[in-house]
């Protein structure tokens, strides 16, 4: 692959291609501001450090989470399940009210989704803003795992079920 002659356009849409068929889990961030309830799907968070537990996700700057995100000194990583899409695609509506849809609780300050595959609490402990994005480092207060949920993958613009991908065989000796 060769890096001459591609204009900056052409590099930005086949990063983007690229990344499309790169499966992601989907996750649910949220956080509260004011007394209101802020929320964003997200696929680029990842977890940091064992010490001291930590997570990133990374925010869009015209994100409608961010400014809140910005202000806040607590958000949670919803982790969602495959019985959490509904949610994903209710997130994804332009102007509704996203905690309408799924069952929403305020614990350690934030909202949490109560059926969410996992819920991952977190305090601000850094921000730092890299080209459109900000990376938000949160360390861990309070987590909870549901045993029996499948993550919800996002993969080339749809949802997917990986707990039914097709297996490959080993190669053989």
């Amino acid at each position: 692959m060769s890096d001459v002659g591609q204009s900056h356009e052409e590099l930005v849409d086949a990063f983007r291609e690229s990344m499309r068929h790169v499966a992601s889990t989907v996750y649910a961030v949220t956080t509260l501001d004011g007394g209101n309830r802020y929320g964003i799907l997200a696929t680029a968070v990842s977890s940091l450090s064992f010490e001291p537990p930590s997570l990133l996700v990374c925010v869009n700057r015209t994100a409608s989470l961010h400014d809140p995100l910005e202000r806040a000194e607590r958000f949670c990583i919803n982790v969602l399940g495959l019985g959490n899409r509904d949610v994903a695609e209710h997130f994804m509506l332009p102007r509704a009210d996203r905690f309408a849809v799924g069952e929403w609780v305020d614990e350690h300050g934030v909202p949490v989704l109560a059926t969410a595959q996992s819920s991952l609490v977190c305090r601000t402990a850094h921000r730092h803003e890299f080209g459109t994005h900000t990376i938000f480092i949160g360390e861990l207060l309070a987590a909870k795992h549901r045993e029996d949920a499948t993550p919800l993958t996002y993969f080339d613009r749809d949802y997917i079920d990986i707990s039914r991908a097709p297996q490959r065989a080993p190669d053989a000796d």
